[in-house]
């Protein structure tokens, strides 16, 4: 049995896509931003899931399953994974704040630092829970040489 992670991050993150389109466009108000700002937004967007599917791809060829729940017979080090062990939720958190820049909608924004505390310390916390008790010192090595988030751990 893999992790004790409650949830499926993928779902939880396209539900909040639809509440936060839901409650910006409808309750709050906009916050205008720079257009330079929108553009960068377009690009986050645009290059999310490019990287979500190269790491998806990731755990295909190396026959893994890509839901947080089940079994692991082995680390991925390649590709996308020799630069952030969670890059699959950093697309998640990127693609949310991406949507806050383009589309100016605060929920986005809200939702992108939400989804960031859950997925560090419930998803993440389990999954390097079970993958150290299971890995060891080749776990922990890992760890050592990649960061959590690509750029801080």
């Amino acid at each position: 049995m893999g992790p004790d992670v409650k949830g499926n991050p993928l779902y939880i993150s396209v539900y909040l896509l639809i509440a936060s389109y839901i409650i910006g466009e409808f309750i709050f108000p906009k916050y205008p931003l720079l257009y330079i700002l929108n553009l960068f937004g377009l690009l986050i967007i645009i290059l999310m899931p490019i990287v979500f599917f190269s790491s998806r791809n990731a755990f295909n060829a190396h026959e893994e399953k890509l839901l947080p729940q089940t079994e692991t017979n082995k680390i991925i080090k390649t590709g996308i994974y020799a630069y952030s062990r969670n890059p699959i939720y950093l697309c998640f958190v990127l693609f949310h704040f991406g949507m806050f820049l383009t589309f100016e909608n605060i929920m986005y924004f809200l939702c992108s630092i939400g989804l960031f505390f859950w997925l560090n310390n419930f998803v993440i916390y389990e999954e390097e829970k079970y993958l150290q008790d299971k890995f060891g010192d080749e776990f922990e090595r890992y760890c050592n040489s990649v960061k959590r988030w690509f750029f801080f751990s």
